[in-house]
């Protein structure tokens, strides 16, 4: 199985959080064409997002989160590799033949374009292919539904901008995946934190948020990106208990805050 689904703890709600990038595993049949050094620790994951997000099972929120790392296939990434951005920023493939910062992390030259579709087959439609069943099942129990896409970063990457990232980056794809009651609620509880915040820059939404967010049809999506010191240690090593458990009570008033909004949009 290319993905884990965790189920709430009570009846479910009509939100479903997706973590794509906390994966860090290499199947053993591709294990020898990585570099053995960086794959001893896999940069560029998302690391323990899907602990920092581990209360909303208690909100009656289902979780589907990957297995696998970013670095065999990047769930988050168009399946054709049309570029998200055209700002001249670092953007790494869909199976990524470097970190972001253009460090190899291949021995050879990185997969053929056979061993991309065969990866695409296995590992990305199954989780895409798991959310739309996801949303459909959660449809037909409430009219309007949201997908939430939960990421974090380093909180310097030079490869993508030279200043540091904000706390809390909101992207909704321009305002276009989700509905304006909901992004407002949104951008309402995350500006009034003690974390820097900033909405849809430098970051307006992957393709997990690009693809699901269809709010003519009461799908609403959205992605918030988080800078890893947020939770982390200051060297973005370890989880930091006592940081993820402030940041955890303003991440549970976002979705009960988004819930409440949900609620009166189904009513």
């Amino acid at each position: 199985m290319a993905f884990e689904i965790i189920d709430p703890n009570k009846n479910q709600v009509p939100i479903l959080v997706s973590v794509p990038h906390c994966g860090t595993e290499i199947p053993d049949a591709l294990r020898d064409q990585y570099d053995p050094e960086m794959i001893a620790s896999i940069d560029d994951t998302d690391w323990f997002v899907d602990q920092l997000y581990d209360f909303v099972g208690d909100l009656g929120i289902k979780m589907i989160k990957a297995k696998y790392s970013r670095w065999v296939i990047d769930l988050n990434r168009n399946a054709e590799s049309k570029p998200l951005y055209n700002d001249g920023r670092v953007i790494t493939a869909l199976c990524p033949t470097t970190n972001f910062n253009d460090k190899n992390i291949y021995l050879n030259e990185g997969p053929t374009q056979e061993e991309i579709n065969q990866r695409i087959s296995s590992y990305y439609y199954p989780y895409y292919d798991q959310i739309r069943l996801e949303l459909t099942k959660l449809q037909k129990q409430f009219k309007h539904v949201l997908f939430f896409d939960a990421h974090s970063i380093r909180q310097h990457v030079p490869g993508i901008r030279a200043e540091k990232f904000p706390d809390l980056i909101l992207g909704d794809v321009d305002e276009t995946s989700a509905d304006k009651n909901i992004i407002e609620t949104a951008t309402q509880v995350l500006s009034n934190t003690n974390y820097s915040f900033q909405h849809n820059h430098p970051f307006k939404g992957g393709n997990l948020t690009r693809t699901f967010g269809q709010p003519e049809k009461n799908i609403h999506a959205l992605q918030l990106e988080m800078a890893k010191t947020v939770y982390m240690n200051d060297s973005e090593t370890k989880y930091d208990e006592a940081r993820a458990h402030l940041v955890r009570k303003d991440l549970n008033q976002l979705f009960e805050s988004l819930l409440a909004t949900l609620n009166q949009m189904n009513q």
